[in-house]
């Protein structure tokens, strides 16, 4: 067999040049890999966990998401030492489409009856709005301009609880005034949901709403609230 010194150097110049490209493959792959399987950014909050895309619904004019309602409800609750109840995003729909029966175990382990306040925030479609309920004057008030018929479910729904609950004197005697407000944004329910909790006047605006959205995402991101 003839040997050519040539065709020695072309296959090794091939081989190297070959093996540099999957060297380079192989870095570039790998680099990918480490990427999308390292740990994202999180905050995690007793059953509660958010993703950087779900803080980023705190910037600009965004609607804010179930998971950023749920656990600054969550930081509320602690902030009071539980005497403010939070029911989560999710409580109301429930109620609507399942009735008292739907969401008689959500609070097995909760006296709602004993709280000094109960919140339970509603998302209608593209609106978010609030329910406060104050149960030691049998009082439901709600924080919106539209939706006049929502105090009326929470009303049958504590009704029913109390039942439940073998509390005669809360099923009886509550009054549902109506409270006109014409902001509708989910950032308003939030900081309603925060000065009821702590009992601060409801004297803010819209022109402060960009400032609030930071303070919440800051507070979230600290799992605490600022008092």
């Amino acid at each position: 067999t003839m040997f050519y010194p040539e065709r020695k150097m072309v296959v090794s110049n091939i081989y190297s040049l070959s093996r540099n490209l999957v060297i380079s493959l192989v870095k570039k792959y790998s680099a990918t890999v480490v990427r999308t399987t390292s740990p994202c950014f999180r905050v995690v909050y007793r059953k509660h966990s958010l993703m950087l895309e779900d803080l980023a619904t705190l910037a600009h004019q965004n609607w804010i998401n179930d998971q950023v309602i749920n656990m600054y409800g969550e930081l509320i609750m602690e902030s009071t030492d539980n005497k403010v109840h939070f029911l989560n995003s999710f409580f109301h729909h429930q109620l609507e489409m399942k009735g008292y029966e739907g969401v008689r175990r959500w609070t097995k382990q909760v006296d709602l009856f004993s709280k000094q306040l109960l919140l339970v925030p509603v998302h209608l479609e593209v609106h978010w709005s609030l329910v406060a309920v104050d149960p030691e004057h049998r009082s439901i008030r709600l924080y919106d301009s539209e939706f006049t018929a929502l105090p009326e479910g929470i009303l049958k729904y504590l009704i029913s609880e109390a039942k439940e609950k073998s509390q005669e004197l809360f099923q009886t005697g509550w009054v549902t005034p109506q409270q006109n407000n014409e902001n509708d944004c989910g950032v308003f329910v939030l900081e309603y949901c925060k000065r009821l909790a702590l009992r601060k006047p409801l004297d803010f605006s819209q022109k402060e709403i960009p400032h609030i959205r930071k303070r919440i995402y800051k507070e979230l991101c600290e799992r605490k609230l600022h008092l």
